[in-house]
């Protein structure tokens, strides 16, 4: 790494002007750090310690050209690489604290909060995902300083040269005069990766370079930033802060020449003083900012989170202006509510930069400080009103606060505070005012706070005195075309639809989020974790290298990112716990970094899962995929006074989240369990565009990266773009606060609100019988109010007298609570809460059958070789082979349907879940057992004419395909199946199947049958569950009616294909082509509602396809009907975790099913209706 000039002659300090300086001795201050020695060239005297810098001034000239000599010298600016010693993590860097606005008037303030507080549901319409992205991003970065007089953004194209290494960095590129026109240019803010510098890097717990703590390869991309930017006129005379929001991993800075600092912490602010670096206000001469920025250092080891490695300037890059002599720094806002909540003390507490040596009491007399409340809850969204008077608060100065620097204490008080809760996001604005003398403004400081409480009673945590649920989410900060940079109305496209799937609460996995995160969060009322950037899981198996937490070394290092992360997010009402990382092990720098927050700031609780439930630095226990048994047998345990609240579970990798309802039924029926987080919000997917041109999703390894950890990042409940997994809806209903449950003859409407009551929703309420509408209407409810039911008996509801003329086999009854109007978020009729009830029967069932009439006349058959060929009527033909046992073809008026069935099915395309646990996965111990490689041989067919009907009776074994024979041996039989179709006049076929599988296989993927369709048949009409994707492990939130799909919109298009699309409880299925033309399919005789999907793709092409990018349409829709379907899982995604009623053992399965040709002319109810009718 290249460095600065050894000077030859005296030149002016840039703090004091003076110009007695030994250019030698400047060169070589030393700065001592850890008992190491850092040699650094400094443009100042003594008074290079003083908070306050002087401008540079009429010496402007003289300075600059000094620092811009030609005959200049190289040297180090560092002999030593402190990126790799994890004792020196920040040089030059100002402490931290709360985002800074600067306005010059307290209207100004109030006005900006204003305008950022103008967030609705039209803002999340404006997301985009795509190359569009970049230029939002720049655009979107400037609009957050908007309406702040002396904050800029220096967000833009930036000249760029990714170097190989450090010692590969071009020499002296930090200087105005270096030529820069070879270099390249990125958007500022922007991951470099993003932007076709290097690559993406995907992995879960492996670090991606040689492990070798703290030392990084020297091989190590390194990012040469330099724009140019100038003071404004406004600023003339005050302080100049360079702020850079990010920056991924470590790196330096130079303003016009000069080293002005070094920070680590990729997720956390740096911030540096430059005035008396800059050219001031007024020249014409621009600044010239240098950036370094190191791929790997040793905060690395602190950063080893489970998503992308990317690098570069990823957050803003501000100007900051301040007063020249005092202004504030910081403050801090704390409330405090009585035991009936009626009325809240409140507390601020403010730090003043000042010069060294001031008094307190000298500040108090040339200067007043006010702190003021105003109630949001006042405003209104035209503004032509007077923000001023919405005042409600105005605190008093008492002595010395508890801040650990020259902090200044106010307290006040407010009667009937409106509360802040994730239901009622009430928010007040806190400003801070410094005056001169006269009462001019001198500097004011700003920001949205609420008042809440956050406390812990025995096996409880409460905001507000009430033991909320968390219904939360994990979220890493993704965006498919910009990495880990952020675009508002992408931040709001989250939070709207978390909102409209009723989750409460997210955990900022695993670090802190962009600033703009928490406002909104704030705004929209989410509780939060906020997570400190700190993971180390790579060292789980790191041989003789110690977790970090346990080495005094990193101990600086670990607390420094608590500090940052507490210190600049405070004042949100959102965050209800600090949390010390993730998965980095458990030792005594935990134990501090827990002591610091505890001091700092007892108002909320500590979360750490990684040292186990048993540490002291948590206050709530907080397992992640802990079985639901285990969570429940904990909760019971009266030696544990902590509430549980899971900070991981249900992986949503895939098709997934099975089991989940399991969970929920524990959490609401548990004391001591109170929710939460489900892992995770989004899949990871990198946009890419492929050899074809077109653009798609891409996971670990398609960049070329390695090591990597595959499609492990795709764990999300949505689409990289937001789009909702079906598993969302599952989450939903489990989620929703208004239950609706029933007993007996009894249904139960309770509001698990706190805060809310019924106000503003209708309840609908709609019964079907055999899926047929029957009847709805509004159901009269009164108004319920937090946490309180109402009841009404099933006979008194405004549906009994159709359900008791209704003659319908099944009677469902489904209600629905919706918003009547429009909301900020919400629109009007959005889906609060649902729930279905099948009703009692009215009459015994009987098993299913069909009526055979004599003038439908007989069956015709004719053989052909090993062809059968039966003729029903003039409708029907179908053709069987009597070697294969299959159907080859069936015709329907002439049409051809079926092109390819009906083969017995045991198999299905592999999910993630499948792969989970090795040896012990389901896929290996499937593929031991052969199954992925089972062919159906012909053991016997045989044709029988019957006076109604033609009967075949074929019997399969199922072997492996290495078997070769025709007659296979015995042990290497792994079904039999026994199938007999029965063709009738009527154009029915009813086949009865029985299988037996061998005793000693696996339990099994699925039971069923499978057929192909010609792909015109595309128009799905189903009887059972949906009408999203469902699986018997995950099907609480979908409902019994009949639906409609095409074949293309059955397909789940996860980004690696597996087993997807299926409905669960399906009673019959109709495929059909334009003309109303196709085939019906439903159970028949006592056989139970059955699993099915209809896909373009085959079962073959969707184990083999990597992408979905990869499947090709075929020429048939594979059709599956399924007597049993093993559950998807869903506890974790690295164990077998289906659990035990959702699994097929080998034993004996029978079952029957009905097909029949369907035309325009009768529909699939009239179908069904009939088969019942008959039995």
């Amino acid at each position: 790494m290249h460095g600065i000039p050894i000077l030859n002659k005296p030149i002016t300090c840039y703090s004091c002007q003076s110009n007695a300086i030994n250019p030698t001795q400047i060169t070589q201050n030393l700065l001592h750090f850890h008992n190491k020695t850092f040699k650094f060239p400094i443009f100042s005297c003594h008074c290079v310690n003083s908070p306050v810098n002087h401008p540079v001034s009429e010496v402007e000239n003289q300075t600059m050209a000094t620092v811009e000599d030609r005959d200049r010298q190289e040297v180090s600016l560092l002999n030593y690489p402190v990126w790799q010693d994890p004792s020196f993590f920040k040089w030059r860097k100002r402490d931290a604290h709360v985002p800074l606005r600067c306005h010059d008037t307290v209207e100004g303030s109030l006005k900006y909060w204003h305008e950022r507080s103008k967030i609705d549901l039209s803002v999340s319409s404006l997301a985009v995902w795509d190359d569009n992205a970049v230029s939002a991003a720049l655009e979107c970065a400037s609009s957050w300083v908007k309406g702040l007089p002396f904050v800029k953004s220096l967000s833009g194209y930036w000249k760029f040269n990714l170097a190989s290494g450090p010692s590969s960095v071009p020499p002296n590129f930090y200087y105005s005069d270096f030529r820069d026109d070879a270099w390249g240019t990125v958007p500022v803010p922007l991951n470099w990766e993003m932007h076709g510098y290097g690559q993406p890097i995907y992995t879960n717990t492996d670090y991606p370079f040689l492990f070798n703590p703290p030392h990084v390869p020297a091989e190590n991309p390194t990012g040469c930033y330099r724009t140019y930017f100038q003071i404004p006129d406004e600023w003339k005379g005050r302080r100049i802060l360079l702020h850079f929001e990010a920056a991924d991993s470590a790196f330096h800075v130079w303003v016009n020449g000069v080293p002005v600092g070094y920070s680590q912490d990729s997720r956390l602010p740096a911030e540096f003083e430059i005035t008396q670096y800059c050219y001031p206000s007024g020249s014409e001469k621009k600044n010239i900012l240098a950036v370094q920025v190191f791929r790997w250092s040793d905060g690395s080891y602190l950063e080893d989170q489970d998503h992308w490695w990317l690098s570069g300037i990823h957050r803003d890059v501000l100007l900051i202006s301040k007063p020249q002599v005092v202004f504030v720094t910081d403050y801090s806002f704390i409330s405090k509510l009585d035991g009936d909540f009626s009325h809240a003390d409140l507390q601020v507490e403010v730090k003043i930069d000042t010069p060294a040596g001031v008094p307190r009491d000298r500040l108090l007399t040339d200067f007043t400080l006010q702190a003021e409340l105003y109630d949001n809850g006042k405003w209104h969204g035209d503004g032509s009103f007077d923000l001023l008077a919405t005042k409600v608060a105005e605190m008093e100065l008492v002595p010395p606060a508890s801040f650990r620097f020259n902090g200044y204490n106010f307290t006040g008080k407010i009667e009937k505070p409106r509360l802040w809760s994730a239901e009622q996001p009430n928010l007040y604005t806190l400003v801070v005012v410094l005056k001169d003398a006269s009462g001019n403004v001198v500097d004011c400081e700003s920001c949205q706070v609420g008042i809440r409480q956050v406390t812990t009673a025995y096996k409880q945590l409460l905001v507000n005195g009430h033991p909320v649920i968390i219904r939360g989410v994990n979220r890493h900060e993704h965006h498919p075309r910009l990495g880990k940079t952020n675009l508002e109305s992408c931040m709001v496209k989250d939070l709207v639809v978390m909102k409209q799937y009723n989750i409460n609460a997210v955990r900022n996995s695993h670090y802190p989020n962009h600033p703009r995160w928490y406002e909104l969060c704030d705004l929209f009322g989410m509780y939060m974790i906020d997570e400190a950037n700190i993971e180390t899981h790579g060292f789980d198996n790191s041989g003789p290298f110690k977790h970090p937490t346990k080495e005094p070394t990193w101990a600086g290092a670990m607390l420094d990112r608590v500090i940052g992360m507490v210190e600049r997010d405070k004042n949100h009402a959102c965050i209800i716990s600090w949390s010390l990382g993730n998965e980095a092990g458990y030792g005594p720098n935990h134990s501090s970094m827990a002591g610091w927050i505890r001091g700092r700031d007892p108002s909320r609780v500590i979360h750490y899962e990684g040292g186990g439930s048993r540490t002291s630095s948590t206050d709530i226990v907080c397992p992640m995929y802990m079985r639901v048994w285990d969570i429940v047998k904990i909760a019971n345990d009266p030696n544990e006074t902590r509430p549980l609240i899971l900070c991981e579970y249900s992986h949503a990798m895939g098709n997934s989240n099975g089991n989940i309802d399991e969970y929920w039924e524990a959490i609401d029926n548990t004391f001591g369990l109170q929710g939460g987080f489900i892992w995770d919000w989004v899949d990871q997917g990198l946009l890419k565009e492929g050899l074809d041109g077109k653009k798609h999703w891409a996971y670990g390894g398609d960049f070329g990266d390695s090591p990597n950890d595959l499609n492990f990042c795709l764990n999300g409940l949505t689409w990289p773009d937001r789009t909702p997994h079906p598993a969302l809806h599952e989450v939903k209903y489990l989620y929703q606060p208004i239950k609706f449950s029933f007993k007996e003859e009894t249904l139960k409407i309770t509001n698990t609100h706190f805060y809310e009551t019924t106000e503003g929703l209708k309840f609908v309420w709609a019964i079907t019988g055999d899926g047929c509408d029957l009847e709805s209407g509004l159901l009269p409810v009164p108004q319920i109010g937090p946490q309180s039911s109402h009841s009404l008996e099933l006979s008194s509801g405004p549906w009994h007298s159709s359900y008791t003329s209704s003659q319908s086999e099944e009677i469902f009854l489904t209600l629905t609570a919706k918003l009547e109007k429009s909301t900020r978020w919400l629109e009007a009729d959005h889906v609060i809460s649902s729930a279905q009830v099948q009703l009692p029967p009215k009459r015994e069932l009987i098993p299913h059958a069909i009526k055979v009439e004599p003038k439908e006349g007989r069956v015709r058959t004719e053989k052909h070789g090993e062809l059968i060929k039966i003729f029903v009527q003039d409708v029907s033909e179908i053709v069987l082979n009597d070697k294969t046992g299959l159907i080859e073809s069936w015709k329907v008026q002439g049409t051809p349907v079926m092109n390819k069935g009906v083969i017995p099915c045991f198999w299905r395309a592999i999910t993630d879940n499948d792969k989970g646990g090795g040896a012990d996965s389901y896929l290996s111990k499937w593929k031991a057992s052969f199954l992925d490689d089972v062919i159906f041989i012909n053991k016997s067919c045989l044709v029988k004419d019957k006076t109604d009907s033609v009967e075949i009776a074929v019997v399969f074994d199922g072997v492996p395909k290495t078997e070769s024979s025709s007659a296979p041996k015995e042990s290497n039989i792994l079904f039999t199946v026994h199938m007999t179709y029965s063709i009738y006049g009527s154009g029915d076929v009813i086949i009865d199947t029985r299988v037996e599988p061998r005793s000693d296989l696996p339990p099994l993927p699925r039971i069923g049958v499978e057929f192909h369709l010609d792909k015109s048949f595309d128009r799905v009409r189903w009887y059972g569950k949906g009408p999203f994707e469902c699986y018997p492990d995950r099907k609480s939130a979908a409902q019994v009616a009949i639906h409609d799909k095409t074949v293309a919109e059955m397909h789940v298009p996860y980004i690696v294909p597996s087993e997807c699309g299926g409905r669960a409880d399906v009673r019959w299925l109709t495929l059909q082509n334009h003309a109303g033309v196709g085939i019906y399919a439903s159970i028949y005789g006592s056989s139970p509602p059955m699993q099915m999907s209809a896909s373009y793709y085959s079962t073959t092409q969707l184990d083999r396809a990597i992408h979905d990018k990869d499947l090709v349409e075929g020429d048939d829709i594979e059709v599956h009907l399924d007597h049993k379907h093993m559950g998807i899982g869903g506890d974790d995604s690295w164990t077998p975790c289906v659990h035990d009623k959702y699994m097929i053992p080998p034993v004996p399965y029978a079952f029957s099913i009905r097909l029949c040709p369907v035309t325009g002319a009768i529909s699939g109810p009239d179908i069904y209706s009939a088969q019942q009718q008959s039995s």
